[in-house]
């Protein structure tokens, strides 16, 4: 028997919605700890999860939510709006444009086609798409660590952010278009040697899904993840640019000082496709997130893969299509951020999938609101309030907008 309590508020306040039931068994690690087990950690501080989405919204984002599902217990909280001209209030109902988690996407239905034996992470990418990189010594790990070397056709079309997204908002690009975009410029390093975040690698990965399965990208995510998990509210809509049914909008920041935001909800994020097209809902990215850690979309040993990490930064190291963030506690979570034009979003989970936390602001081209949303994860695995971080120091890079900022 489940309770529920709703505390109503106006657009200008905060709505918390708590579900309580039993809470969730810890399971020991490969170190026999349990660390980042949902049982093992802090209540989440819904205070201060109240204050961070705030401070996003003072930031200027029109609206903020985030959800934590924990074992039986789930959280909700919203701020805000998720439509500028109705006022309609932000909802963890609403769809959005999820960005570059759409990458965790990605890499799942390779390392299950690795579980089909149909792929080999340590192949060449050449021996799957012949002719497609310079390179033969770049293998499908390396693009699905970043370490490829392969540059980032993004840092060019989004030199200048907000025309950069009008002259693409509408565009279809093949993938092969995408790519040789990248091979215009010469690679950041050698085959292996270091991280380098690029959306032309999950580019690759899509060619690398389609190739071998011989469906579409979204078809591959439809009959491998979506459909068995259920995610009814997870879509790939690419090339249509309408998101479908009830969703957030999502506004970019002008490059004008002063200027009301880009209304940026309307696009065919063609640009991403694979990299990071995909909608969905904070539910169902908790799923996601909770079944992959939990062993439930890929082999043990695939999984294993996924972690093997490559250190980025003191806090960060990247897998395959997995990140993992070490928060001020000492506990890690796993998964990835995103940021599309008009939306900023954090998906994580813990060591277990017990505990998983999504978030989003649906802003974009606004480093501080991205900086602030990082305090999510401290509020709902530290079981703290976050610092406020203001100005541009320490941002994170936005992966799929917007270079030229401190590598994530």
């Amino acid at each position: 028997m489940t309770s529920a309590t709703l505390r109503r508020a106006t657009v200008s306040g905060t709505v918390l919605l708590s579900l309580l039931a039993v809470p969730a068994h810890a399971t020991a690690d490969e170190n026999g700890t349990v660390p980042t087990s949902a049982a093992a950690l802090p209540q989440p501080d819904i205070t201060g999860l109240r204050d961070v989405l705030r401070t996003a919204r003072r930031q200027g984002a029109p609206g903020a939510m985030a959800r934590i599902d924990d074992g039986g217990t789930v959280h909700r909280m919203v701020t805000g709006v998720a439509d500028r001209k109705t006022l309609r209030t932000i909802s963890t109902l609403d769809r959005f444009r999820i960005g570059s988690v759409t990458k965790t996407f990605s890499a799942v239905v390779l390392l299950q086609l690795r579980d089909e034996k149909k792929l080999k992470l340590n192949a060449s990418v050449n021996s799957y798409l012949p002719g497609l990189l310079p390179d033969d010594r770049i293998t499908v790990r390396h693009v699905l660590s970043h370490r490829s070397g392969l540059y980032d056709y993004t840092n060019d079309m989004f030199a200048r952010s907000v025309p950069g997204f009008e002259a693409v908002r509408t565009k279809v690009f093949t993938y092969r278009q995408l790519v040789n975009r990248s091979l215009k410029h010469a690679r950041t390093n050698s085959p292996g040697a270091a991280y380098s975040y690029s959306n032309t690698n999950f580019v690759v990965a899509g060619m690398l899904i389609e190739k071998l399965t011989g469906r579409s990208v979204g078809t591959a995510y439809q009959s491998r993840i979506i459909e068995p998990l259920k995610l009814s509210d997870t879509l790939y809509v690419h090339p249509a640019t309408n998101i479908p049914g009830r969703h957030t909008r999502g506004y970019m920041t002008s490059d004008t000082a002063g200027a009301a935001p880009i209304d940026a909800t309307r696009q065919t994020t063609s640009w991403a496709q694979s990299a990071g097209a995909l909608i969905s809902t904070t539910k169902d990215l908790n799923t996601f997130l909770s079944a992959l850690l939990g062993g439930k979309l890929t082999s043990a040993k695939s999984l294993e893969q996924m972690e093997r990490w490559w250190k980025v930064n003191s806090t960060t190291a990247y897998g395959l299509g997995l990140r993992r963030r070490t928060l001020s506690c000492g506990t890690s979570v796993y998964g990835h951020t995103g940021a599309v034009q008009g939306y900023y979003t954090y998906a994580f989970t813990s060591k277990d999938g017990k505990r998983s936390l999504s978030a989003l602001a649906n802003t974009s081209n606004n480093a501080p609101v991205l900086n602030t949303m990082m305090g999510t994860l401290e509020s709902a695995f530290c079981g703290k309030r976050a610092a406020t971080v203001r100005g541009s120091a320490h941002v994170e890079r936005h992966e799929d907008i917007a270079p030229g900022v401190a590598l994530d």
